[in-house]
């Protein structure tokens, strides 16, 4: 079984979930007493936080190259960050290691293709749906020699994403939930859907508190879950019964800071 090397601290609750999550993967397939293998580079969210509200992306991003760079000198085989946000400095972390990134994007893009879904809503922090970084990944393999249509997505109508960095960090982050967030979660999803919206992809572990598949009739994906899992099968793929086999090294990417994107709206703007 592969060794996975999780960036995680960002904050603990969500590497605990990851955790958990690829664990009770690889029982599931396994069986008995089976756990995944696992580095963990849990880091000071604080000071990475401060980074981030300086806006001193490029300082973030090594700070993440230098984690997983000492995940790889212990072995890992792939580098999962745990954490929706940080995907925006992902190709620094790439290209600070020889062993692949396994990106969020891919695993919740992955889902969405196999659902056949064309337009999805995203729910998560104002960063997230400001910038096109999590589901915006390079040219996907051409379907029977054609290219794939992108898949549109759609974010809340601006004026919520106050409301929702509210939520997220002055509660959820806290872990408290109330009926009214909960309300107002349903209530945008619910716009969502009347935009187009075949699914919605929640884009922050903790939104999982408050939302539920039950909730809708329409699909909910939790992008953390399908991340976690994805990481779990990379990890077990292969895997007959007990035998360890090395991964082979992925290849070194440029480094290039992430970029702000114009996003499809639930307005239509």
């Amino acid at each position: 079984m592969k060794y996975l090397g999780l960036i995680g601290g960002i904050g603990w609750e969500s590497t605990a979930l990851y955790y958990r999550l690829v664990n009770d993967a690889v029982r599931n397939r396994f069986g008995s007493l089976y756990s995944a293998r696992m580095l963990i580079n849990s880091l000071d969210f604080q000071s990475l936080d401060s980074l981030v509200k300086e806006n001193r992306w490029n300082d973030a991003g090594a700070f993440l190259g230098e984690a997983a760079q000492t995940l790889e000198r212990a072995g890992a085989e792939g580098i999962v960050i745990c954490s929706n946000l940080m995907h925006y400095v992902a190709e620094h972390v790439e290209a600070a290691v020889e062993i692949p990134l396994l990106h969020i994007g891919d695993a919740v893009l992955k889902e969405l293709r196999a659902m056949r879904v064309q337009r999805v809503g995203l729910i998560g922090t104002r960063f997230t749906l400001e910038h096109d970084f999590l589901l915006h990944r390079p040219a996907e393999k051409p379907l029977a020699g054609r290219p794939r249509k992108p898949i549109n997505v759609l974010v809340p109508d601006a004026r919520d994403y106050a409301e929702l960095d509210r939520i997220i960090y002055g509660e959820l982050c806290r872990q408290q939930v109330t009926e009214s967030s909960r309300a107002t979660l349903l209530r945008i999803a619910g716009d969502l859907r009347q935009q187009g919206a075949q699914a919605i992809v929640l884009a922050s572990s903790e939104l999982a508190l408050l939302l539920q598949p039950d909730d809708f009739t329409q699909p909910l994906l939790d992008g953390t879950e399908l991340h976690a899992l994805a990481a779990a099968r990379w990890a077990m793929d292969g895997r007959a019964s007990a035998p360890q086999r090395r991964a082979a090294s992925g290849s070194r990417a440029q480094l290039r800071p992430g970029k702000p994107a114009t996003r499809a709206r639930a307005d239509g703007s």
